[in-house]
């Protein structure tokens, strides 16, 4: 049954980040969403999976995650994992920092970038067209590889610049 938490991340999002991490593997996919070439279903489990073994890479390299938006939490504590590990994670969280996962994520992350200027719209992996709806704003958790605590960078994104792949679309806190 296809619902909103299969729905893929606009290309345009994907290539941005894509760019800049080189991803070797997207680790909350389905056969209709993924993004790569080498990916982790729901039902092979990306909580169990070995990361560098499904990307066939060593370390120091990034995982692509845009997890469901119903069950966020397991996805941040299996980036954390894999971080101690070496293996980086990007991931496309809902913008809400009233929850539990949101205060896990920045004890470990590097960079939170928020997405300002409106909502993305999700591509439904099906029909390909996006999806209206999204009740809440996004925001992206990077977690370097073998990335140390520390408070992270905040990063605002132009939600228009971002969907065009605009370099330099992302703002730090220090240069706002």
């Amino acid at each position: 049954m296809m619902t909103k938490d299969s729905y893929r991340t606009p290309r345009p999002v994907f290539d941005y980040y894509h760019q800049t991490y080189n991803f070797a593997l997207d680790t909350a996919a389905s056969e209709h969403n993924a993004l790569l070439p080498y990916f982790i279903t729901e039902q092979e489990n990306t909580h169990e999976v070995d990361w560098f073994a499904a990307a066939g890479c060593n370390q120091g390299r990034y995982a692509w995650t845009n997890p469901p938006y119903s069950n966020i939490g397991p996805f941040v504590d299996t980036a954390i994992k894999w971080q101690a590990k070496g293996f980086g994670c990007v991931m496309l969280v809902m913008m809400d920092q009233s929850v539990g996962w949101y205060k896990r994520a920045i004890q470990h992350c590097q960079e939170v970038h928020l997405v300002i200027g409106g909502r993305l719209a999700f591509i439904n992996p099906v029909t390909n067209e996006p999806a209206n709806g999204n009740n809440k704003g996004s925001m992206f958790l990077v977690f370097h590889p073998y990335g140390r605590p520390c408070e992270p960078r905040y990063s605002h994104v132009e939600r228009d610049a971002l969907m065009l792949g605009v370099e330099g679309c992302i703002k730090s806190e220090e240069a706002a």
